[in-house]
């Protein structure tokens, strides 16, 4: 049987708005279970490497019910932090018998201190 392993996800929630009425952003971290981690494919990794110069690491199996925000954001599993990478993949959840259906990649992301400030509420990078 397969079985994923908790990962954490940074969500974004608008709290507010600034004098200029731009929307006001908080984030947290916030556990997701029964995520797959598999490595991306070696055909895969050229391909987004030379498409988008980014060096993708590994494809998150998202679990079918999750509502969370997947795209622009970032990820913690297995001690470090990742940047997902592109749209989310998503299969006919009743034509598919596993426990997922969705999938996104995900890059190695170094600067963990500076992920907040980097980060407006959609998850996208300023």
């Amino acid at each position: 049987m397969l079985k994923g392993i908790t990962i954490q996800l940074l969500v974004c929630t608008q709290t507010g708005v600034d004098e200029f009425n731009a929307p006001v952003y908080s984030s947290e971290w916030v556990n997701v279970e029964n995520v797959l981690v598999a490595p991306e494919e070696s055909s895969d990794v050229i391909t987004s490497t030379n498409l988008e110069g980014r060096h993708t690491r590994y494809v998150l199996g998202i679990p079918k019910g999750d509502a969370h925000v997947w795209e622009n954001t970032h990820v913690r599993f297995l001690g470090e932090t990742y940047r997902t990478i592109g749209i989310v993949r998503e299969g006919i959840e009743d034509m598919i018998p596993l426990k997922w259906n969705r999938k996104i990649s995900v890059e190695r992301w170094n600067q963990d201190e500076e992920i907040a400030a980097e980060v407006d509420g959609y998850g996208n990078e300023d």
